[in-house]
Order: structure tokens, then C-alpha cells, then sequence
């Protein structure tokens, strides 16, 4: 028997319940941005529990697996999606929030979706095409906030990022299961390589 530190504990991949979270925001934040539904306070619970909750459950997770990647994308988005929360409840409060300035937190995050894009294309492509979409998703947010661009770019871009969501959730989830690929998560698209100066 080998010594008690170096016994690592196996845990599950949380990957599934995270992206289901990321998958489940999107949809009923896209139902608003399209004109289907109206009012936050329908949105703010799935947004919460399911956008901010289940991703940070996940990244705690994939934290003690040592997957860096997975750790690092549900953690951001897990937050994101509590700061989102925040934004539509605090004029409800009476404080003022500033859409400028939630411009900014768009650009912000489009930036390391660029990067976690070109990670994610290198593991399989699923997880690319989700964060594929996600990089036109923030694109558009921008140009809604500065340019006046109709919601609806967003809305679109957020329903792609739902529905690359929902089949990477049954790819991983029933992969889990199975113990074997059930759905493709297909190949990785390209291998990262150290960049010179």
C-alpha cells in the first residue's frame, strides 16, 4: 500500500453539469434578447443556480483533478454569470447601473475567450465550437452596447452557444456513463505550440 499522501482521490468529470449550467443560462437569456419573454426575475434563477452555481461547483471539481482549462472556464463563467445577476438586480435596488461599463466587461471577457478558444481547439471540438460561438456572442454584446446593434445578433449567437452546449453536455455525460465515446466530442482541431518572441 502506497503512502497515504501520494493516494490521489478519483473524482468524476463535473464537466457535464457545468456546461448543462452554461447551456441553461444561455437559452433563457437568449429567450429574453429575442423578444419571447419579458422581465429578468424569470431569468435571474436560472442565471443564478444554473449559470453561476453549477459552473463554480464544476470548477471546484476540475481544480482538484488538475484540469486547468475546465477550472479555469467554468470558474469565469460561473462568476460572470453572478455578476450578470447583479447588473439586473441592483437597478431593481435603486443603484444605477452603467451599461458603458458593462461594455467594458464584455470587451474584457471576449479577450479570454479568444485565448480559451484557441485552448479549447487543441482538446476536442466540441468544446471549440462552444467557445467558438461564445467569441460571437461577446462580439455582439459589444456592438449592442456601443453601437446600438439590435439585441437579437446576441440572442442568435447565445441560442448557438446553448445548442453546442446541450450535445457537449450529453457527449460528456454519456461518455461518463458508458464509459466509452456514446456521441463524438470529435478531435482536436490543432496542437498549441510555444510562441517566440
Amino acid at each position: 500500500m502506497g503512502n497515504v499522501n501520494e493516494m490521489k482521490l478519483r473524482l468524476a468529470d463535473p464537466a457535464a453539469l457545468g456546461v448543462f449550467g452554461l447551456s441553461m443560462a444561455t437559452l433563457v437569456a437568449a429567450s429574453h434578447k429575442l423578444g419571447l419573454t419579458e422581465g429578468t426575475g424569470g431569468l435571474l434563477p436560472w442565471v443564478i443556480f444554473l449559470g453561476a452555481f453549477a459552473q463554480i461547483i464544476a470548477c471546484s471539481v476540475e481544480f482538484k483533478r488538475e484540469n486547468v482549462f475546465a477550472a479555469t472556464a467554468f470558474g469565469a463563467f460561473g462568476l460572470f454569470w453572478f455578476a450578470i445577476g447583479m447588473v439586473w438586480l441592483l437597478p431593481e435596488m435603486g443603484i444605477a447601473a452603467s451599461v458603458d461599463q458593462l461594455g467594458f466587461a464584455f470587451i474584457g471577457y471576449l479577450i479570454f475567450c479568444l485565448f480559451m478558444t484557441y485552448a479549447a481547439a487543441s482538446i476536442n471540438k466540441a468544446f471549440f465550437a462552444v467557445f467558438f460561438f461564445i467569441d460571437f456572442l461577446f462580439l455582439f454584446l459589444i456592438m449592442q452596447v456601443f453601437f446600438g446593434t439590435p439585441g437579437w445578433l446576441a440572442g442568435i449567437a447565445e441560442l448557438l452557444v446553448s445548442a453546442a452546449g446541450f450535445y457537449t453536455t450529453a457527449a460528456i455525460g454519456l461518455k461518463g456513463i458508458a464509459g466509452f465515446e456514446v456521441l463524438p466530442l470529435g478531435d482536436p482541431i490543432l496542437a498549441m505550440k510555444k510562441i517566440e518572441f
